[in-house]
């Protein structure tokens, strides 16, 4: 099965930036990538509290049902016998966006207290890529500590910090900066920014 066939594990924890995880999320299905979707407790009171959704059924609302309901799974992240908990279950790789520093410090110390940390786990240890996307500033030395661990571990550490080059104009302008960063490290094709040196177009918001 070649890894563009395999599904992209996507978390969202209880850090700020539920935007990223939204645009995240339509941008997949609009690329037609299949998600294994998982939603922590504090991950679900972040959408309320900064995107106004109030549970997974809302999120399939805002990113359109007949995708969501094509390519998205979720998983409960009580379920550690899930899907994504298993290095059998082959996928294409994990996102954590956004990650909190609770649950990058428990996957730096191999914690696997939820379906969210085991599967991190498993991408570590299958050398499957992981990227987190940790908004916390500033970052404490424990922070930094725990980034080292994961990054020597084979994670990358893709804070949410929007670029300025490419003279945004809008929140969404940087939202799809940040965005796209993710795509290029998931391998998922995009139109969302234009690269240096490129004239070509980039892709508006519906």
């Amino acid at each position: 099965m070649a890894s563009i066939d395999r599904p992209i594990v996507f978390a969202i924890t209880g850090a700020s930036g539920a935007a990223y995880a939204v645009r995240l999320l339509e941008q997949l299905i609009a690329a037609r990538r299949r998600v294994q979707l998982v939603i922590s407790s504090h991950g679900l009171r972040l959408l309320e509290t900064e995107v106004g959704l109030r549970s997974a059924d809302a999120l399939r609302d805002r990113v359109g049902a007949s995708g969501w309901n094509d390519l998205v799974t979720v998983f409960d992240d009580a379920d550690r016998g899930a899907a994504p908990a298993s290095g059998s279950a082959l996928n294409a790789g994990m996102v954590i966006c956004p990650c909190s520093m609770g649950t990058l410090s428990a996957i730096s110390a191999g914690a696997s207290r939820s379906l969210v940390e085991r599967a991190a786990d498993v991408a570590l240890k299958e050398r499957r890529p992981l990227v987190l996307v940790p908004r916390e500033s500033p970052f404490s030395a424990i922070h930094l500590e725990n980034m080292l661990r994961v990054t020597r571990a084979g994670a990358v550490v893709l804070p949410a910090s929007p670029g300025f080059y490419h003279r945004p104009t809008s929140i969404d302008d940087l939202i799809d900066f940040v965005v796209a960063r993710i795509l290029d490290q998931l391998g998922v094709e995009h139109t969302l920014i234009r690269r240096w040196g490129d004239e070509a177009p980039v892709s508006r918001r519906r």
